[in-house]
């Protein structure tokens, strides 16, 4: 019987491992919602969709966590944006107080600086229970997925890292970004543009990178310029190769 043959785009979703991720439903993290599947028994590996209109990041994520172990943790929902402690915030800047207090404010921009306060004083008593579901177990890692687009790319990391591995500086959207000086130089064997933030520069931010760096805990993100799903594929399971 014949058909029209499946693109590679479609044969890499529809691919099941022998022993399928099981999806564990919805958790709620400080005010934020997720998705968990989880694939294996205690797995080393942490997975990470923080933002919901990186579309093409979930699509890849929820491929790759098919066919590696690990726990993956997707945001639901369709936006950049979540509602968490009464307002609008990023949520890839809860992970400090400092970072929170800046969403909060630029988001909610009808908020007294009382609201803005209470806000990061709420978060602040609930983001303990966050960390403890992302961060990885003791030699672990997390692997946070991204896609941008023209308004941000590598360009604006180079100043702020330690290192960098740039063998494709044309192609300023497509980068690795880790926080341990091993993984960097793993990754920096390879064909991929790759930073190292170790100890970024300039004032904390509240992203999660920087919440890494300065617990030491593995953490690489990547990101992948948004509808390149096959490229950011690729370099998915190129870094499953490379890191333990």
């Amino acid at each position: 019987m014949s058909g029209t043959p499946m693109t590679r785009r479609q044969a890499l979703l529809a691919w099941s491992p022998f022993f399928p991720a099981r999806n564990r439903g919805r958790t709620r993290l400080s005010g934020v919602e997720f998705q968990v599947i989880r694939n294996g028994f205690r797995p080393k590996r942490r997975f990470l969709l923080i933002h919901g209109n990186e579309t093409t990041a979930r699509e890849c994520l929820l491929a790759h966590v098919r066919r590696y172990r690990g726990i993956a943790h997707l945001v639901t929902g369709p936006d950049r944006y979540v509602e968490a402690g009464g307002g609008k915030l990023d949520p890839n800047r809860m992970f400090s107080r400092e970072g929170a207090l800046l969403s909060y404010s630029r988001l909610n921009p009808q908020w007294t600086p009382a609201q803005v306060s209470a806000a990061v004083d709420w978060l602040d008593q609930n983001r303990s229970h966050l960390l403890r579901k992302l961060a990885p177990p003791p030699q672990g890692l997390l692997f946070a997925v991204h896609n941008n687009s023209q308004g941000y790319s590598m360009e604006d990391e180079i100043p702020i890292s330690d290192e960098v591995h740039l063998p494709l500086r044309n192609q300023p959207h497509e980068f690795f970004l880790a926080v341990d000086r091993i993984d960097f130089q793993r990754l920096a064997g390879g064909p991929y543009n790759v930073l190292l933030q170790e100890n970024p520069k300039g004032p904390d931010d509240g992203s999660l990178s920087r919440l890494a760096a300065r617990l030491r805990f593995r953490y690489v993100n990547l990101e992948a310029g948004l509808g390149k799903f096959e490229k950011q594929m690729e370099m998915m399971a190129w870094l499953e190769r490379r890191l333990p």
